[in-house]
């Protein structure tokens, strides 16, 4: 079975949760790989998985750690399990992992936001007790997918020094299963879905290698359970009449069966939820079921008191309700791929997403090379100009793509992939960067060939951009008002952004602002308005707005952000970022007011 495939409890497969309090323990002198602390842990405190261990602590040192720190847990593999193929499954380890069980090492994976395991038949004990140690790591670099650097200081103590704007929250961040498959299983499924007036199609394709005297069967099921239709093999085409399209706010899905059989018997099924649409770019419209549509949401993160970046359907739920309640219908995953939990709560509430790799943004960063035999002379060395970023780096990236399209390409709700937040796309060497990622993205990793965009920001204005070229829609986070512009300047602000947009509208593309706002603490108010309070972010709004509407090519705008989130300490954050529409704990500022007023005027399909 792909990692990539959601684990199903049916009547082939079982799925038993590891989720709970386990052993913890920080490795503070970087010993523990070298002591074997993979053979069982000593003098360990508890851990909640799934969560970020940050935020549960009250010691800085314990908040901030960087390094590795480890997980042990003790489970159970019934032995009748010992018949089927049993491994367990990782949602999700920040930013890297080795899994060991039984004192052997069984997996290592790099990138902290995707499915990874292993298959535990060689090294687990079948109706006994097992033991899984995890070591998880959270440092950053030049060339990790997210790019940062470690500071190590003169006490030995090291520094995780995020290139981005949020915390760099770490830890076991979603959930741990076994699952038990039977070892002639189907192990991947790919859909293309379309229609012709009332007729719909579902391609697919199912890997799985089968026996002599096996074969495939598929059933599409309607939301009653009916079938609707039906096909034989492992690749084919289903046809639905009366179809009922996957939508924008209506999330309607047939449930797609696959089974193999040897005659009569039951060998294995998975039950696929797919929703049937098309998504494409035409002109300077995006176009969903053929229809212009305009985005309206926010980015985001995921981002709670306590629990961090750990999973926690509560939250999701709440976001999806406060969504509904502020007329949005888009959401962008910022910056990295969100919990295969919430991708599916998308799919259902019909709530449209771009899907983000995990966050690649370098800003302006720039390295001082020590140029000459004394290292005297200071060279400022650019991000993408950096050797290790060309190859390392590249790979990193290519591999963070790789595994977001490979687990969320089956979801209707991803209209469109985005490879990339913030890089500065000025620098010329960028451009050959960018032109091998997107050449490589759009490689067959998608069979549904869905647009692409990378996220350009200010450093990269019109004219300027290297990158932007090779994206199907020109995404762009911009915040006149608030870091230019801003204060006694802010009624020029709507002016100045319009001037920008009129230049990306003559690219002939799609343009979404998926970035724009405006740090306010909630309860500060002043009149006249000033910066930081709850008055001069709707002003700011405003501001915006107009600038919005006076272009045609703008499909869309997604307020940054959603929420207010942590990030780490500094002189321009005040207990984290306020941008927030809705406070931390998901409660509204007057922006969600007014934000909600618009968007339920903006229609969905009002593309201009």
């Amino acid at each position: 079975m792909s990692v990539f495939m959601y684990p199903l409890d049916n009547e082939k497969r079982r799925v038993i949760s590891l989720d709970g309090i386990w052993k913890f323990k920080f490795d503070t002198q970087g010993v523990g790989r070298n002591e074997n602390w993979k053979d069982g842990l000593t003098d360990t405190i508890e851990m909640v998985v799934p969560s970020s261990y940050n935020d549960i602590f009250t010691e800085a040192a314990k908040r901030d750690f960087c390094g590795d720190v480890w997980y042990q847990t003790d489970f159970y593999i019934p032995s009748e399990f010992e018949a089927l193929d049993t491994l367990i499954r990782f949602g999700s380890a920040t930013h890297r992992a080795t899994v060991f069980v039984n004192g052997v090492e069984l997996v290592s994976h790099e990138g902290g936001f995707t499915p990874f395991g292993g298959n535990l038949n060689d090294v687990a004990k079948f109706g006994q007790k097992n033991t899984v140690v995890v070591v998880v790591n959270n440092e950053l670099s030049k060339v990790t997918i997210p790019v940062g650097s470690v500071k190590t200081h003169d006490n030995g103590v090291k520094e995780c020094t995020p290139a981005f704007d949020f915390f760099n929250y770490a830890g076991i961040h979603s959930s741990v299963r076994l699952v038990a498959v039977p070892k002639t299983r189907v192990n991947d499924i790919t859909v293309v879905t379309g229609f012709e007036g009332t007729t719909g199609t579902v391609e697919y394709t199912i890997e799985s290698a089968l026996n002599a005297g096996q074969e495939i069967r598929v059933s599409l099921l309607n939301a009653e359970g009916e079938v609707v239709a039906t096909a034989d093999g492992q690749q084919g085409s289903l046809t639905v009449e009366n179809v009922i399209l996957w939508q924008p706010r209506k999330g309607y899905l047939y449930d797609l069966v696959a089974t193999i059989v040897e005659g009569e018997e039951l060998v294995d099924i998975y039950t696929l939820p797919v929703g049937v649409r098309t998504v494409k770019v035409e002109g300077t419209k995006f176009l969903i079921n053929n229809e212009p549509f305009y985005f309206k949401g926010f980015g985001h993160h995921i981002d709670a008191h306590t629990i961090g970046r750990g999973h926690s359907d509560i939250m999701n739920l709440r976001d999806l309700e406060c969504l509904d309640w502020i007329h949005a219908n888009s959401l962008r995953t910022s910056h990295y791929p969100y919990p295969e939990e919430f991708m599916q709560l998308a799919d259902r509430r019909g709530l449209v997403i771009i899907d983000e790799v995990s966050h690649v943004g370098a800003w302006n960063m720039t390295d001082v090379s020590q140029a000459g035999m004394g290292g005297s002379n200071a060279v400022p060395v650019k991000h993408f100009d950096r050797e290790d970023v060309q190859t390392e780096g590249m790979v990193n990236h290519k591999d963070a793509i790789t595994k977001l399209i490979a687990r969320d390409k089956n979801h209707p709700c991803v209209v469109m992939w985005s490879l990339s937040n913030e890089p500065d796309s000025s620098q010329e060497s960028s451009e050959a960067y960018f032109k091998e990622i997107f050449a490589f993205a759009r490689d067959g990793l998608d069979a549904q060939d869905r647009p692409m965009t990378m996220v350009n920001f200010m450093l990269a204005a019109y004219g300027n951009c290297k990158a932007s070229q090779f994206a199907d829609v020109v995404c762009l986070n911009r915040y006149y008002g608030w870091y230019v512009t801003n204060g006694a300047d802010l009624p020029n602000a709507g002016d100045q952004f319009a001037k920008e947009l009129a230049g990306w509208a003559t690219e002939g593309k799609p343009v979404i602002i998926t970035e724009f706002g405006a740090d306010t603490v909630s309860g500060f108010h002043a009149l006249p308005s000033t910066m930081f309070t709850e008055e001069y972010y709707n002003e700011y709004l405003d501001q915006n707005f107009a600038a919005f509407d006076s272009c045609d090519a703008v499909v869309g705008e997604h307020c940054w952000n959603m929420h207010d989130f942590n990030t780490g300490q500094g002189i321009i954050r005040v207990n984290g970022n306020k941008k927030g529409a809705f406070t931390r704990d998901r409660q509204p500022k007057m922006a969600a007011h007014h934000l909600r007023a618009r968007w339920g005027v903006v229609k969905d399909f009002n593309q201009k």
